[in-house]
């Protein structure tokens, strides 16, 4: 048997190195060190060196956009999470990176500081896309771990304050690596219930802590999470000196979670104060539109009473000129009565017939010349004192008749 080794060629060399580094048990390394040579390329790909403090080895790292979740730049440490590999087209060894998490104080507030002026430029951060929680809320969608002192604050100051508000609660944790995508899931899964069964608002809260307490606060996903959210969030992370991407992407912001409490529900006593303010304000309206209608009668009586007396005034004068006039012209009128009557009296009929004339009528006519009769003609003799009827006997010259 031959000592010479096979020759291979280089992809069969860097594939048999690949399928060893895919024997290894576990597969899933994480290292840490300082980033170096960061760069993205074409807004897809993104490539860094992680070295040892001393600078005596250096790792190549590389990763898709995506997969950053945060802010990253030269001199920050961090830690990586992924498996090695050797890339055929450039022979080269380089960590595949799923994962970065900044390490320290120093480089989580850098991190910080970089995804909230991305997320800032983007308008994560707009006020005028903020929402106002309604001011009666019947459904709270409540985050937070249960084990979590903030769960019980947030609810014995909100059942103290208000009653009757449903409280449909997601128990997530709050910090570990669970965290993120538990955060994400709730709200997802509340924005995504039907209308009728969505909460009102969604509070998501924790106490306070460090960077490292309060890194999923500051995570990306989380960020746009709250940001994509149907329904207005309230956030309440840490204390009044902790500030979260959370709580700036939020449509409300609290300081605790007590203060959370106070932003979605009102204080009944401050409502029955209002309600007894607006009685009494309803009152003083009312009051004031009865004095002020009262004014306005009493003016239009008198108003009334002024027209009255006047039009009183005009017909006192009417009266007593229509007195002064009568007596001056009825006399007058008195005289020419008497005349007319006299007048009357003398074209009388009955007069003349008093004096022995009659009136002769043949059926209603008069008859005033005798030449129209014809013997046996029945006529009607009107006296002054009473009448009679007659037959025609015989009829005279000179319109003389003879009366049987």
């Amino acid at each position: 048997m031959s000592d010479q080794p096979s020759c291979l060629s280089v992809r069969a060399f860097l594939d048999c190195v690949n399928e060893t580094l895919r024997l290894i048990p576990s597969r899933d390394f994480v290292v840490e060190g300082e980033v170096s040579d960061f760069r993205v390329a074409q807004g897809k790909w993104v490539s860094f060196d992680l070295k040892d403090e001393q600078e005596e080895a250096v790792l190549k790292c590389f990763m898709t956009a995506w997969q950053l979740q945060g802010g990253l730049e030269d001199g920050m440490r961090v830690q990586v999470r992924g498996y090695p590999k050797v890339y055929e087209r450039y022979g080269q060894f380089k960590m595949n990176v799923t994962e970065v998490t900044p390490v320290g104080e120093g480089a989580l507030r850098r991190a910080y500081d970089l995804l909230k002026k991305k997320l800032q430029e983007e308008g994560l951060f707009d006020v005028a896309r903020k929402r106002t929680p309604p001011r009666f809320p019947t459904r709270i969608g409540l985050i937070t771990s249960r084990d979590a002192a903030a769960y019980g604050d947030f609810l014995r100051i909100l059942h103290s304050r208000w009653s009757g508000v449903s409280v449909i609660h997601a128990n997530v944790h709050v910090q570990g690596k669970e965290a993120v995508e538990e955060i994400v899931s709730a709200l997802s899964v509340f924005s995504a219930l039907p209308a009728v069964e969505q909460p009102d608002v969604i509070v998501l809260t924790r106490g306070g802590g460090g960077l490292e307490d309060l890194h999923a606060f500051n995570d990306e996903r989380v960020a746009r999470a709250v940001f994509s959210s149907c329904v207005p969030v309230v956030c309440a992370v840490g204390h009044e000196r902790d500030e979260s991407l959370c709580d700036f992407v939020a449509d409300v912001r609290a300081s605790t979670p007590t203060h959370a409490a106070e932003c979605v529900v009102p204080n009944r006593q401050e409502i029955l104060f209002e309600i007894a303010s607006e009685e009494q304000h309803m009152e003083r309206t009312l009051q004031e539109a009865i004095q002020r209608g009262l004014f306005v009668t009493q003016r239009a009586m008198q108003a009334m009473g002024l027209v009255m007396a006047r039009k009183q005034d005009h017909l006192r004068r009417a009266r007593e000129n229509f007195v002064q006039r009568s007596q001056a012209w009825l006399p007058k009128w008195r005289e020419r009565l008497e005349g007319q009557t006299r007048l009357l009296r003398q074209l009388d009929p009955t007069r003349v017939l008093s004096r022995g004339y009659s009136i002769v009528r043949e059926g209603s006519q008069v008859l005033r010349d005798a030449c129209g009769l014809e013997i046996g003609s029945s006529v009607r003799v009107q006296l002054a004192a009473g009448s009679f009827d007659a037959d025609v006997t015989q009829v005279n010259g000179e319109g003389q008749i003879s009366l049987l």
